[in-house]
């Protein structure tokens, strides 16, 4: 089977196959290995929750096909927890252990709490501080409605970062991208039930339309988190689909 452009990285967060599309999946390997095999990326969302080791970071490389990606969820200590604030010695921490993806690490996922307002001084602080250590593309998910502003849009793309477009969009602006233009990451939660809801045939066809044209003009990103019941896999399949059709654009 052939996979999308390059610019086009469509996959789930996550890496599990759920038992009712394991046929759909090579028989051999690890859930990983398995899972690379029918997507270009994944989204680790573990990182969020518990460190791993360099070395458990190199054997996922390791099972996986050379041109595949990897997004990596900054932990909840720097976002969470410490709300952006001292979280040098935790960022340092997260670079070196997700190094060892090497070429395979793709953009980093800030996702941010949905009580934590913008901040000029503590988003420039942070997201300086992120710079300086590490010059990758980086997404940042705010979820609270202050960081949808002009002043907030600003002092993203001033750091090359860009605004994921999240459905639900806690706001109307959210469910398209911002920050940065130079890379796009869109990433679905489920809807009307986020964690669960597949979203509906027309709804995904006009979502691989979308990706088409916004790779375009930068690295576009789509990731499913709609992993609770399995839609994830079914809605992500479902775009690649479309992608891999002739009329689909792909490159």
């Amino acid at each position: 089977m052939g996979r999308p452009r390059r610019e086009i990285r469509v996959g789930c967060a996550g890496w599990s196959i759920p038992k009712e599309h394991a046929a759909g999946f090579p028989e051999e390997g690890s859930h990983l290995a398995r899972y690379s095999r029918r997507f270009p990326a994944v989204e680790i969302n573990t990182s969020f929750y518990r460190p791993h080791r360099p070395s458990t970071y190199a054997r996922w490389a390791s099972e996986t096909p050379p041109d595949f990606l990897f997004a990596v969820k900054a932990p909840r200590t720097i976002t969470h927890e410490r709300r952006l604030v001292d979280a040098a010695e935790p960022l340092v921490r997260f670079l070196d252990e997700t190094a060892s993806l090497g070429v395979k690490r793709g953009p980093l996922l800030v996702q941010l709490p949905p009580s934590l307002a913008f901040d000029p001084k503590l988003a420039e602080a942070f997201f300086d501080l992120l710079r300086r250590l590490h010059d990758g593309p980086v997404a940042c998910e705010p979820r609270h409605r202050s960081w949808f502003a002009p002043e907030a849009e600003r002092l993203l793309a001033d750091r090359a970062t860009a605004r994921v477009a999240a459905d639900p969009a806690v706001v109307p602006a959210a469910s398209e991208s911002g920050g940065w233009p130079g890379l796009v990451y869109r990433r679905l939660h489920g809807s009307p039930e986020m964690y669960r809801s597949a979203y509906p045939a027309p709804e995904l066809e006009d979502l691989a339309d979308r990706l088409a044209s916004e790779a375009d003009a930068a690295p576009t990103w789509c990731v499913f988190d709609n992993t609770a019941e399995g839609a994830a896999t079914v809605d992500a399949l479902a775009v690649l689909g479309r992608l891999r059709r002739p009329n689909g654009r792909e490159g």
